[in-house]
């Protein structure tokens, strides 16, 4: 039995559909669990739909969401003939629970809302995929992942209650692969005991594609990209990134710790526990290669890039000059676990403590407040966190040019630098 997983680049227009289609049907003799990203854009969009709704602007929240809304009946159209009804009405009970939601008031947390209505792409893109494989008289299910995924309530990053998810995954997908030989589900999305959407965390569908290849021992995960390999940074911003055909799970591990989008964090780890290799492989061309993560450790990796934008730098300084220490460094970390943020780089001074975050407004902006209480706290933000395994002189040099580094930290492996 193969996991593969396939990004919303594979799907973002209908001929891109038709390919993936192509690629799991060239391997229908297997036993295949297929997850499925949001079409291409879609949750970009669907968070904007969030945000509307969270500011009270019901009737825009509405409006984005029709857009939505009319381009997957519209891709549905050109896909669908025998099935087209079939599809629309389940695509239409999607629909349905967001708008109900779109016309009540907001009285709980924005995270719990973006939840709710980001999940939908997912639902859609496979709802969509699903029929017309099935349509293709391929030997199709499809499974809605929030019944097998049971999760805490820690929503837009959940964690995972494992005994229940592994047996209901177990138990249902064994049924399911009774009948059909590909079975189409979601990543990225779970749900709580309550039956409340949840999502686990940004890029979170190949933690989700990790995970079932753990519970079902997998022969392997797939994860089709529009890339070629894994490379040496995103080509978007460094056109000279190489590709890397092999890495050891321990390599992708830091490269996902310091940001590296490839690959999610909290990937490596179910698979790396039961030996299940990871191959990232290109949905343009599936003949190349691409990158095989396994055991197996790979000497002479060339300097690898993360670069990760939309930082905050926040300063929290002793307000009566004692020293940063245990206490005052606990009572810190006790506000981050609260309000639910995590440092990406952290460094003390006597009386300071430095931290780099993600700049979630609404999250960033609780932290300043409940700190101010304890610390003196400034923040800049609109900086950069720079990070570079196995780095060389030349090219800290040619990163950091025309840039101020705020903060900067070595190890003889990897170098992180916040800039402006």
């Amino acid at each position: 039995m193969k996991v593969f997983k396939f990004g919303g680049a594979s799907m973002n227009s209908v001929d891109r559909i038709k390919n993936v289609a192509k690629i799991i049907q060239s391997f229908e003799k297997d036993q295949l669990l297929v997850i499925v990203s949001a079409i291409g854009k879609t949750t970009n969009a669907l968070e904007k739909v969030a945000e509307a709704y969270f500011n009270e602007r019901k009737e825009e929240a509405l409006q984005l969401f029709e857009q939505i809304k009319n381009s997957h009946l519209t891709t549905l159209k050109y896909l669908t003939v025998t099935r087209w009804q079939e599809a629309e009405n389940q695509l239409k009970e999607f629909f349905t629970e967001i708008e109900w939601l779109l016309h009540d008031a907001p009285v709980r947390k924005y995270d719990y809302y973006y939840d709710q209505i980001v999940c939908c792409g997912e639902l859609l893109s496979t709802v969509i995929l699903y029929h017309y494989l099935a349509e293709q008289h391929t030997s199709v299910g499809w499974l809605d992942a929030r019944d097998v995924v049971r999760t805490d309530n820690n929503f837009r990053d959940a964690n995972l209650d494992w005994a229940f998810t592994q047996q209901k995954t177990t138990d249902t997908l064994q049924h399911f692969f009774s009948k059909h030989n590909v079975v189409i589900t979601q990543g990225f999305i779970g749900a709580t005991d309550e039956n409340e959407s949840v999502t686990l965390g940004r890029e979170g569908s190949d933690y989700s594609a990790a995970l079932f290849a753990n519970i079902l021992e997998s022969e392997s995960v797939t994860i089709w990209k529009d890339v070629d390999a894994v490379m040496s940074a995103d080509p978007k911003k460094y056109p000279s990134a190489t590709n890397i055909n092999s890495l050891s799970y321990a390599e992708v591990i830091e490269m996902a710790y310091y940001g590296a989008q490839v690959i999610h964090p909290k990937t490596i780890k179910p698979l790396q526990n039961k030996n299940i290799p990871l191959l990232v492989k290109s949905f343009l061309d599936p003949t190349l290669p691409g990158t095989c993560i396994s055991n197996q450790f790979t000497k002479g990796l060339p300097p690898i890039i993360v670069y990760k934008e939309s930082q905050v730098l926040i300063q929290f300084k002793s307000k009566d000059f004692s020293f940063m220490e245990d206490k005052p460094i606990h009572d810190l970390h006790e506000i981050f676990n609260e309000v639910r943020i995590k440092p990406n780089v952290t460094q003390n001074t006597a009386i300071s403590l430095l931290c780099c975050f993600d700049d979630r407004t609404e999250k960033i902006n609780e932290l300043a407040a409940r700190a101010s209480v304890l610390f003196d706290v400034s923040m800049e933000r609109s900086l950069s966190l720079l990070t570079i395994r196995h780095y060389q002189q030349d090219v800290i040099n040619n990163l950091t040019k025309n840039t101020t580094i705020l903060l900067e930290q070595k190890t003889p492996e990897t170098l992180q630098m916040v800039i402006r």
